[in-house]
């Protein structure tokens, strides 16, 4: 503050004198001072009002000029009164007077020195909004009119203040350096103001910069200071330089405090090392600081977020031990655990705890609640948590609309999920992208491609933009329904509106060219991803393969198989089914074997589908002995045979008219408690009938009716 001060008054700063006459100065008298210039006259007219504490005409006022205006608060700067009197009757009946930057920097000397910071913040606010006015301008002003109005150095903290508030952080940067340059420093507070602002935006470098280039040096430093800055390094996930910063701060005499360690313990428990949050709790209780809510509330979502919830909930019974109250925030770190689990029964624990604490649920508590029922298909309990979150006086926000259509969408009430819509419309809440693609994913999946188009126009007319997210939806209902034309329009559009698709996109399209038989179209897609720098993955490769095994060009599919294994692509068992159905369909289940073993050999484990498919192919073949070692094999496996080997065996057997073994084979599903189908007795009825055997087939009829089956009329 000295240095300021010496700085200022080195400024000779000239203020013209004005001369009064001894006589009375009635307005009257004014007329004959013919010599004196229009400005001077309306100075002493004003002048004359003010010292006698008369209004001043709107006629005068409407004259005042900028620089009058200054020299009305330089004559005033021993009497703070008057001054006021003076900008508050301008502010008040001149409300559009134009200032210059002089002017107002004159007015907000005079306003701080009153301690009427608030005015002088927004004529602040107000000069640093001014069309043209450069920081070198303001501050030139500043510095112009300082000793005039006998101001002192706050207001130099007041204009850091200012640009920190209006968000005009590299402005609030540059004006500190060039306050430096002239040798002007603001207090320390105005520096952490700056410093915790850049700290919050993120702007981490130039938080860093601002304090070794203007801060470290400093004497002043306060726990602020500290605070601001661990916060920083913390910020930038460099918790080593934020200790390496506390001990050179205690080198200072500035020593941590409760605020300093929540910092600490929050970086540590958000970076996962919850175990060194919970040693500086220990070490914070040991120099007498008692851990607050936030510190509890630290570790806890530090837990959480490893897994541990049982120890997230033994903290909270260690600060209700310690007299410290849990608060919503903290239950929610739990109900939020538990939703990311779907442990509903725990959830609604946790849930009646808050009520039996006295802890009110908020929006984000509900929103826990909803969500759980609605991903695990109980939609009565959604409806309930919802009616009783709005009985409480809450109403759903977007985020919690979006989670009840979700909810209904998923479980295939579309109907319900429009209610939820249109209640949602009705009371103002404006539906989201994020809406909009929840109800076109229910649509699509319900098959309603009609009522999809309408809610997809709609959505454009009503200026919400859709993602990739809605167009990828959309595709990929219009693939499932067969109609690859349209859904390929779309992917027009999608690029028309330059969205760009991404591998989920591609796979979508690739996958309805594959299943509609349009292998050419297919690869020409997965050309065009690899030029635009979208790679293939194994579900693009699975799709393929699969498309070109139903159309049996095996050796094209296992052409793309080299090139996967190739590239590192590791496969998974579907595509490697795909293969085998391929082989078998073309008649060499005993390549498909081969390739099993191939399978196997690189950690792949063989389901059902995939001896299914072999026991059906080796069946085709008459290799009965082949298909009970692949039956064995499974059972070595703990692969349970399902219907589906049991009527693969049994319908060759009766195909082949060997009703003996077909019979043994319907036992052993009987004793292996497996419940034959329509498929299982129409083969064997079929069976008896090209073998003349009446009797059994009408016995086989007549036990397929009693178990609920119709059979064909063909026999």
């Amino acid at each position: 503050m000295a240095a300021t001060l010496v700085y200022l008054r080195r400024k000779k700063f000239a203020v013209p004198a004005i001369s009064f006459c001894a006589h009375s100065h009635s307005p009257a008298n004014y007329t004959s001072l013919k010599t004196l210039s229009s400005d001077v006259f309306l100075l002493e007219n004003i002048l004359w009002a003010l010292k006698r504490g008369h209004s001043i005409s709107s006629h005068l006022l409407y004259q005042l000029k900028p620089s009058t205006y200054a020299q009305i608060i330089y004559e005033f700067r021993h009497d703070l009164h008057i001054r006021q009197k003076f900008i508050d009757c301008v502010a008040t009946n001149c409300p559009n007077f134009k200032h210059s930057s002089l002017s107002l920097s004159a007015a907000i000397h005079a306003l701080v020195i009153s301690k009427r910071v608030s005015d002088a913040q927004a004529l602040m606010l107000r000069m640093i909004r001014r069309s043209g006015a450069c920081r070198a301008e303001i501050i030139g002003s500043i510095l112009e009119t300082y000793e005039k109005c006998g101001s002192n150095s706050s207001v130099f903290d007041l204009l850091i203040r200012t640009f920190v508030q209006a968000r005009k952080f590299r402005e609030a940067v540059e004006v500190l350096y060039m306050l430096r340059l002239k040798n002007v420093f603001v207090s320390i507070n105005a520096c952490n103001s700056l410093l915790g602002g850049l700290g919050r935006i993120g702007w981490v470098d130039l938080a860093r910069e601002v304090y070794d280039k203007i801060v470290r040096g400093r004497m002043d430093l306060n726990a602020y200071t500290l605070n601001i800055m661990v916060n920083v390094f913390c910020k930038e996930s460099k918790i080593g330089k934020a200790n390496d910063f506390l001990v050179e701060m205690e080198k200072r005499g500035i020593f941590p405090d409760i605020v300093t360690y929540n910092i600490l313990i929050n970086a540590y428990c958000r970076e996962g090392d919850v175990e060194k949050g919970r040693e500086l709790m220990m070490l914070m209780q040991a120099k007498g600081l008692e851990p607050s809510l936030l510190t509890y509330n630290s570790l806890i979502a530090g837990l959480c977020r490893n897994g541990c919830y049982e120890k997230a909930k033994s903290v909270v019974s260690e600060m209700m031990q310690n007299k410290v109250c849990p608060d919503t925030a903290t239950y929610n770190k739990l109900l939020l655990e538990c939703s990311r689990k779907n442990n509903h029964v725990e959830a609604e624990c946790i849930f009646r705890e808050m009520f039996r604490h006295g802890v009110i649920p908020d929006l984000v508590s509900y929103s826990s609640m909803i969500g759980i029922f609605s991903r695990i298909g109980d939609l009565d309990r959604m409806i309930v948590y919802d009616k009783q979150m709005q009985s409480n006086g809450l109403l759903p926000d977007k985020v919690i609309y979006t989670i009840l259509i979700r909810g209904f969408c998923r479980h295939g009430a579309i109907s319900d999920a429009m209610k939820v819509r249109d209640e949602m419309v009705k009371l103002g809440c404006q539906m989201d992208v994020v809406t909009y693609n929840t109800i076109l994913s229910g649509l699509c999946k319900g098959k309603m491609l009609s009522e999809a188009d309408t809610l997809f126009n709609e959505m454009v007319e009503r200026g919400v933009f859709p993602d990739f997210c809605t167009y990828t939806t959309l595709i990929d209902g219009y693939c499932k329904a067969g109609n690859v034309d349209k859904a390929v329009n779309l992917f027009g559009s999608m690029l028309q509106r330059n969205l760009k698709p991404d591998v989920i996109t591609y796979n979508t399209l690739i996958d309805g060219f594959c299943k509609a038989g349009e292998m050419e179209r297919a690869m020409e897609l997965r050309e065009d991803m690899i030029l635009k720098a979208i790679q293939p993955n194994y579900i693009t490769y699975g799709s393929l393969v699969n498309g070109f095994c139903e159309r049996g060009y095996v050796s094209e599919a296992f052409r793309l198989w080299d090139e996967m294994i190739g590239k590192d692509i590791e496969p998974n068992m579907v595509i490697c089914n795909s293969l085998i159905k391929g082989y078998c369909r073309h008649g060499d289940p005993g390549k498909a074997f081969d390739f099993l073993k191939k399978v196997k050999s690189r950690g792949l484990v063989p389901d059902s589908f995939t001896y299914n498919t072999l026991i059906h192919g080796f069946m085709k073949e008459e290799n009965v002995d082949m298909t009970f070692e692949l039956v064995n094999q499974m059972e070595k496996e703990s692969i349970s045979p399902d219907l589906f080997t049991y009527n693969a065996i049994l319908d060759q057997f009766c195909r082949l008219g060997r009703m003996q073994e077909a019979k043994s084979v319907y036992r052993k599903m009987i004793e292996k408690s497996i419940d034959p189908d329509r498929a299982t007795y129409t083969s064997l009825i079929n069976g008896y009938v090209s073998q003349e055997n009446l009797k059994e087939a009408f016995n086989f009829h007549d036990e397929m009716l009693k178990r609920g089956f119709m059979p064909d009329d063909k026999f």
